[in-house]
């Protein structure tokens, strides 16, 4: 049976048939972690990102499920809630587990805790951030390019006052979306001091963007425009407009990021800055998948993509509505 399952070019054809039926008749499943502890060797890889309930994370999950499918590995998906103690926790818990690499969405700029992994042997692809070197690969998005696109789309619009509700600044997308807002509004030359109002949230989701909302309706100098770090956030502050009566885009503009699959499908359909969510995951597998070879060929490369900006009706200029007159009686 063993060269029929790990060797079947070795045995006869109808010997090899005769055990193939047997197989399949009792049921038979091999012992999978027996066999990887004769060889060394796991199917399996991990991967670690900031947060599995973004439709974002999910969408990348699926790109790189389908990429380890081709090459009949498993992956082991594990989410750390932005907090780098999670990451090395579940760092740990996946060597222990013998993954051949893991990809990893880093919560913080500071990568010093891939070290140890990288130097025992299993290998390392950062997803959706940049590597700060050339000795470890990386799939990303211009997220400055991201949040550029984003204000200067507000800026167009008309808009001089925009708030833009971010994520921790530790966190490099976060930071990088924000620098791009400011390059906007100095291009546009509107200075960030009184045209720009960040509100950080500590949770990139939809009640996040919902409590930064009531901290804009609060200020003596209303917002006109809003982007958001992301489209949950967006989801949030479409939610809380609602919620008051505070109209979009008429009274105020929405802009997220991700063009995630519910931002077209809205009662008020989302602007959003589009990332290849599923090609994401796709290009780190594959590069993950090139380094395990081992082969002597593996070249570390940081892969860039280009973001997208998707205009809908949460943003579009605002309509001069025609004023209503009434209709002259008919004399008889």
């Amino acid at each position: 049976m063993s060269n029929v399952l790990n060797k079947p070019s070795l045995v006869a054809e109808g010997t090899r048939t005769r055990v193939e039926d047997a197989i399949r008749s009792l049921g038979f499943v091999r012992n999978g972690s027996a066999r990887q502890l004769r060889a060394g060797t796991s199917q399996a890889i991990g991967a670690i990102v900031l947060d599995i309930s973004n439709p974002f994370f999910t969408d990348v999950a699926r790109g790189v499920e389908d990429r380890l499918a081709e090459d009949d590995r498993i992956l082991i998906l594990a989410s750390s809630d932005e907090q780098r103690s999670k990451e090395e926790r579940y760092l740990r818990l996946l060597e222990e587990q013998g993954v051949q690499g893991v990809l990893v969405s880093p919560a913080e700029a500071d990568l010093s805790w891939l070290d140890a992994t990288r130097a025992r042997g299993t290998a390392v692809v950062l997803i959706d951030r940049t590597s700060p070197s050339t000795d470890m690969c990386s799939v990303s998005v211009d997220d400055v390019k991201g949040g550029e696109l984003a204000a200067t789309h507000l800026v167009e619009m008309g808009h001089q006052r925009i708030a833009f509700v971010n994520g921790p600044s530790k966190i490099r997308q976060c930071s990088d979306r924000r620098k791009g807002v400011r390059k906007a509004l100095r291009t546009a030359g509107l200075p960030a001091t009184s045209s720009l109002v960040e509100i950080v949230v500590e949770t990139q989701n939809a009640d996040g963007g919902e409590r930064a909302l009531e901290e804009l309706l609060e200020l003596p100098d209303p917002v006109t425009a809003i982007a958001c770090v992301n489209d949950l956030t967006a989801l949030g502050v479409l939610r809380g407009l609602m919620r008051h009566g505070i109209r979009v885009p008429e009274d105020v503009a929405v802009v997220g990021y991700d063009d995630v699959e519910f931002a077209a499908v809205l009662a008020t359909p989302l602007t959003s800055v589009r990332q290849p969510r599923y090609q994401i995951g796709r290009a780190a597998a594959e590069l993950l998948l090139d380094e395990t070879r081992r082969d002597g060929t593996h070249r570390h490369r940081q892969i860039q993509f280009q973001p997208e900006l998707i205009v809908r009706s949460s943003s579009q200029p605002r309509v001069a509505r025609p004023r209503r007159t009434r209709r002259a009686a008919v004399s008889s």
